[in-house]
Order: C-alpha cells, then sequence, then structure tokens
C-alpha cells in the first residue's frame, strides 16, 4: 500500500497499456484489436476473466501478431481481439450508473449474453465471420459457450480452464472413472476451504462491493490475495508479480470504480449456470492447456463428456494467470492448435 501510495508511477503503466492499440466498440465496451503480421492471419478472440483485465494480454499480444519475431513462423500470425468482459475495467460503469458511452448497463448480465455479444463484436463490428476463440476464467467459460451456441462461426476453442456440468443423469454416460471420483472430491474441498470469494459474490456482491470500493486497501487486499492463491509462487506473491504488475491490474478497477459490477458476474452465473443436459457438447474442435496451478483441473476423461477435446497440454509451470506469466507456453500452445485448422 505504501508502494502504491508512493512509488507507483500509473502514467508509465497508462503509457505501457497504451501501445496496445485500443479502441471502443459499439457493441458494449473497449477492446484490444492487433492485426497480425503475416501470410494470411487468423482472427482470434481471446477473453479475461476475473479479477484480471485486459491488462493480462500486453505480453502475449506479439508473441500471437507476430510470432516472426518471437521464434515462431510468420504463418500462425493471428487478428488478435481482446474485448474487456461488460463492467470491467474501461467496458465498465460510471459513477452515476451509465456506461462509458452514456446508455444505462443491461441488468443481468452473464456468460451466454456476453457469448452473444461477442459474436456480434467478430461479425458486425470487425467482419469476421469465422474466427477462433481463447479465454481462462470467465473467459474460457464464455469461449466453451461461443463454440456451443455459435459453431457455424468458431473455428475452435482453446481454454486453460474448462467449465460446464455434464449430465451425470444421461443414461448413455459411462460410469465415473476413479480420476473423475478423486477430482470431483478435490473440488468439494477446494470450495470449501477456497471458495469464500465465489460464495460472496455470487449471493452479495454489492454488500461486499461498499466495502472494496471505498477502501483501496481492500480492494487491494482482495485481489491479491486472490493473485498468491492461483499462482505458482509458493506463498510469495512476488515472486511471480511485481508490485507495478499487481498495482496496474488493482489501479485499472480503481480508477473505474468496477469491482462491483466485476463481481456481480458470480451472481449472475449463480442464476444463469450453464449445465450439459443429455446428448449436449461443444462440438467445435476444442484444445485445453493445464496449468500446475490452475483452480479447476479435470482430467481429460471429464472434459471430454463435454468438449470435443483434440489437443490436452500438462503444462510445467504456471497458474490461473496464464496470459501474464506464461505467454511463451501460453501462445506456443495456441498457435500449435490452431495451424491444422487455418
Amino acid at each position: 500500500m505504501d508502494y502504491w501510495r508512493t512509488e507507483f508511477d500509473w502514467r508509465a503503466q497508462e503509457a505501457a497499456l497504451n501501445r496496445m492499440p485500443q479502441f471502443k466498440a459499439n457493441i458494449d465496451g473497449s477492446s484490444i484489436y492487433a492485426k497480425g503480421n503475416g501470410p494470411n492471419p487468423m482472427p482470434i478472440l481471446i477473453t479475461h476473466g476475473w479479477p484480471g483485465s485486459f491488462w493480462e494480454m500486453q505480453k502475449i499480444l506479439p508473441m500471437l501478431t507476430d510470432p516472426a519475431s518471437h521464434g515462431g513462423d510468420a504463418a500462425d500470425a493471428f487478428d488478435v481481439v481482446v474485448p474487456s468482459l461488460p463492467g470491467y475495467g474501461f467496458s465498465g460503469l460510471r459513477q452515476d450508473g451509465l456506461r462509458q458511452d452514456g446508455h444505462r448497463q443491461e441488468r443481468g448480465m452473464h456468460v451466454f449474453k456476453v457469448a452473444d455479444l461477442w459474436l456480434r463484436l467478430m461479425t458486425e463490428g470487425l467482419g469476421y465471420q469465422r474466427f477462433a476463440a481463447q479465454g481462462g476464467d470467465w473467459g474460457a467459460v464464455v469461449t466453451s459457450r461461443l463454440g456451443f451456441a455459435h459453431p457455424e462461426n468458431v473455428i475452435g476453442i482453446h481454454v486453460t480452464l474448462l467449465v460446464g456440468s455434464p449430465s451425470l443423469r444421461d443414461p448413455d454416460a459411462r460410469p465415473l472413472s476413479p480420476e473423475e471420483q478423486t477430482f470431483m472430491a478435490e473440488q468439494r474441498r477446494w470450495f470449501q476451504d477456497e471458495g469464500g470469494y465465489y460464495h460472496i459474490q455470487g449471493t452479495k456482491p454489492q454488500t461486499l462491493s461498499y466495502g472494496l470500493n471505498d477502501s483501496p486497501a481492500g480492494l487491494a487486499a482482495w485481489i491479491v490475495e486472490r493473485f498468491r492463491a492461483w499462482s505458482d509462487c509458493d506463498g510469495d506473491v512476488e515472486n511471480r508479480f511485481t508490485k507495478d504488475e499487481l498495482l496496474t491490474n488493482i489501479t485499472i478497477y480503481w480508477v473505474t470504480q468496477t469491482i462491483n459490477s466485476s463481481a456481480r458476474f458470480y451472481y449472475e452465473y449463480s442464476r444463469n449456470p450453464w449445465r450439459f443436459r443429455p446428448g449436449e457438447r461443444v462440438n467445435v474442435p476444442c484444445a485445453v492447456a493445464q496449468f500446475p496451478k490452475e483452480i479447476y483441473r479435470p482430467p481429460r476423461e471429464w472434459a471430454e463428456r463435454t468438449h470435443n477435446v483434440q489437443r490436452w497440454t500438462e503444462m510445467p509451470s504456471g497458474g490461473h494467470f496464464a496470459a501474464a506469466k506464461e505467454p511463451q507456453l501460453l501462445a506456443e500452445d495456441i498457435r500449435a492448435f490452431f495451424r491444422p485448422l487455418r
């Protein structure tokens, strides 16, 4: 907190963020949009999660748009679109309850609606009728939903976290494997020990947010705890994130006053959960990159109940914020998965 107050240079971080090409989308909010440097760049939509932001993508962006300058092949270049989730960062609300374009925020913004918004952004806003999609955390859920709801537009999906409950009542479903049973038991223990943030944001987000929006110390503690718990930092968050990195992300939440609208995503999801019905699955090609400190690590057979998994990568290091801390590993996996789909 003392560093944030006396030494942190927000203007320097603004300049770094503004080196990424940014624009306001008429669909709903703000986006980063970078054209690829290659013979035939593939359009890819990358979605962040909570408590992250578009800031997470600044390292991976050049690796995908200009792979030849980062140890790759120019033929693997992407046109990269990184939208801020509605209610997050500069897609958030002003103090008077309006969006930054002056219109009122739509109530009940949840995963299904965001997936439909992103389709409009890519097809109507940018003119891409077919595109790839990638994401982590909420971004992974939105990405999977895009593949499920709009397979005619989505080339394939790449996720670092796979969410969506399969139907275990399907009479044709095979019994749970020992690995799946172990996974379900581990998830129950994890929610008991680490899921307090999820429960309160899924039930009473606004009560919590009065404190977080009013106190920079409270906001920093709430967010930094997640970065510490969800990374391979061995208990010291600064083993993996610098103060400047942590505070840039926190400051985006602070100056835009969007901790409430971002946390509300959990409330809306708890009322609009995604549960696969018997026979339903994501049929577009899917890749899963599993980082060792990710918060949700199902076995492959669990993922294959709901997704057409064609690539499964067990990463050697990294955690929940993969694009920020393991951009090289993630970029190489994204390139490899989409290469035969071009």
